[in-house]
């Protein structure tokens, strides 16, 4: 899928959101520290993301470099799909690619019934869920490593 976009201070760009695999490890792995330093996802985590059945899992691609990914669990069973994660390098941020990265995974999910985690201080993540249609259901206390909580947010569609 490849979308046009544009930022105030740049050119009309083209953003490429495509399905991500295991050849994608070692960029998935980086973009992971980077946007996460306090908690990234350990090597294991990151394998069992980009292997595992029942995972959609896509990348963004500005003017071919990935800046963006998104993963999400399908749990069948339980009727929900958790968004697992959502990647997008910080100087890419504010361009509207953590919208499409979730409204494409979104598109793939099954189930009438999707959440995802985010640390309460995260304001803007939480923002853009909200614009989204998710909306606040709960929190996790000491959730991530350093002790913060996360707030949990749903969607029904």
């Amino acid at each position: 899928m490849t979308l046009n976009s544009t930022h105030p201070t740049d050119k009309p760009t083209l953003i490429s959101i495509e399905p991500a695999s295991w050849r994608d490890l070692r960029l998935v792995r980086q973009l992971e520290q980077i946007c996460f330093p306090k908690d990234a996802w350990p090597l294991l985590d990151v394998i069992g993301v980009l292997t595992m059945p029942n995972v959609i899992r896509l990348k963004a691609s500005w003017e071919g470099r990935m800046v963006g990914f998104i993963a999400g669990d399908i749990r069948t069973a339980e009727k929900v799909s958790w968004i697992a994660t959502v990647a997008v390098l910080p100087e890419y941020r504010g361009r509207g690619i953590g919208r499409r990265l979730l409204e494409a995974c979104e598109a793939q999910l099954p189930t009438t019934l999707l959440r995802l985690c985010v640390r309460a201080s995260n304001q803007s993540a939480i923002e853009l869920y909200k614009r989204c249609g998710y909306y606040g259901v709960g929190s996790w206390p000491n959730y991530y490593q350093d002790g913060e909580e996360a707030i949990v947010m749903e969607k029904m569609r």
